[in-house]
């Protein structure tokens, strides 16, 4: 072959080369307040296995755990303005915008698992009227990830009645446990569940609402000595990633993450209730854990009837329209 064909055989295939799509790599960040053994951070690891395996490796998910980037109560901000691509936020982070999502901390509205989960399915007209309000705020709502149900930690006296909670200063993460507590008797301080070690170690508050089975991961029990099992609440995470990202995914890779997302999302659902049990039986080695019987859940119950109300107050139209699809589940 002479100098000329080379020449032109070369050029040829540097023309082809540069008429090539260059196939680059897209990675998703994810921010996590939460350590990466606790419930939600393994169905993160799910997620990024299932979706990394799927795109063929189109696709890479970076997690970062403990809130190493963003607070709980700054994750929304974060993934709206596009500081971060996805994040991991509590449900009740949204209540400012959208004040209607905390139907799930209106006492005893869900005072059943299964109804529970019959509000989350995506299908559900509770999920399906909040999904819709989320994306409206520029997050698109991928997947909701069960916590579990809400329970009080105190420190010098356990709380049983509502009466035990008079004068107490609580730990809240939403304006409807705020009232909650305010019902009772108490003052509600709202602050991050990663500020919760250093508020209960330090006496910043008496008691607080979490989830049971964040008292493991987060070692709470080195800080208080008692925990009540009222399950007055529902805590509902998810994970949303910026509307803009998404719109940037081609359609394969959408459907890559929407269905990892579906995939995990009941995978958790599924064991959740075990996860709560484990939890509980790992409390008790460090523990009291004080267990309400069917007169105690009636006490809370009269006692906080004042909470929907406020809520209704708060949530305007919406909120009317997700109470009455939550009553008639």
């Amino acid at each position: 072959m002479d100098y000329k064909t080379l020449l032109k055989t070369g050029l040829l295939a540097s023309t082809l080369m540069a008429s090539l799509p260059v196939l680059a790599e897209t990675t998703l960040g994810i921010s996590l307040q939460l350590p990466l053994k606790h419930h939600l951070g393994q169905n993160l690891v799910d997620f990024k296995k299932e979706v990394e395996e799927k795109s063929g490796g189109d696709i890479k998910i970076k997690i970062y755990p403990s809130a190493q980037l963003f607070k709980d109560s700054e994750v929304h901000q974060a993934v709206s303005s596009g500081a971060i691509e996805m994040g991991v936020m509590s449900l009740s982070q949204l209540a400012g915008t959208i004040p209607a999502v905390d139907v799930f901390y209106v006492p005893f509205m869900f005072p059943s698992q299964d109804k529970v989960e019959a509000a989350t399915r995506p299908d559900s007209s509770v999920r399906k009227l909040l999904d819709e309000a989320i994306l409206e705020t520029g997050t698109r709502p991928l997947w909701w990830q069960a916590y579990g149900g809400v329970a009080l930690l105190s420190k010098k006296k356990p709380v049983q009645h509502p009466e035990d909670m008079e004068g107490m200063k609580v730990r809240v993460f939403g304006k409807t446990l705020g009232e909650f507590v305010k019902a009772v008797g108490g003052a509600p301080t709202s602050m991050a569940g990663s500020e919760q070690f250093l508020a209960y170690q330090r006496g910043t508050v008496d008691a607080g609402m979490t989830g049971v089975s964040a008292v493991g991961p987060r070692k709470l029990y080195q800080v208080m000595d008692y925990l009540t099992l009222t399950n007055h609440a529902d805590i509902e995470f998810l994970t949303v990633i910026n509307e803009k990202t998404w719109a940037s995914l081609s359609t394969d890779n959408q459907k890559v993450i929407s269905d990892a997302a579906r995939k995990v999302e009941v995978q958790l659902r599924n064991k959740i209730k075990q996860i709560e049990s484990d939890a509980i039986a790992d409390a008790e080695k460090h523990m009291q854990v004080i267990h309400l019987d069917e007169n105690d859940i009636t006490e809370w119950r009269k006692a906080t009837t004042s909470v929907k109300q406020s809520y209704l107050d708060n949530s305007g139209p919406l909120g009317a329209k997700v109470i009455q699809a939550a009553e008639n589940l």
